[in-house]
């Protein structure tokens, strides 16, 4: 599994394991076989294509994109939307999103934690 203790400029694509501990100043997108733990902060948006992993367990200041067959679990904060385009969104409630949670295909799954308290 990769690590990055520190900031990084401009966009990423993450395919493989990989924790952020530090910051990203740019995009993120998430591809089929990347598995990202988000302990930092992603200073844009990020997307989440078919088979990306992510557990966010830092901030986004963007807006957060899953696709269909992607899977995130939220423990964060998300600064603008959440857009679910088919994929499995788990929001726990300790996560905060800052904007809307939408639902844009009728394959996507979305549990709120945060409804249930």
């Amino acid at each position: 599994m990769r690590e990055e203790r520190g900031q990084i400029g401009g966009d990423v694509v993450v395919y493989e394991p990989f924790t952020l501990w530090g910051s990203i100043g740019g995009n993120v997108t998430v591809i089929q076989g990347g598995k990202f733990y988000l302990r930092g902060a992603i200073y844009g948006n990020m997307i989440v294509e078919f088979g990306g992993r992510v557990h966010i367990l830092g901030s986004v200041t963007g807006n957060i994109t899953l696709h269909r067959g992607a899977k995130v679990i939220h423990s964060g904060l998300c600064g603008g939307d959440f857009v679910n385009e088919g994929g499995r969104l788990f929001i726990e409630s300790n996560g905060r999103v800052l904007g809307k949670i939408k639902n844009t295909h009728e394959r996507a799954e979305t549990k709120d934690e945060r409804k249930a308290m």
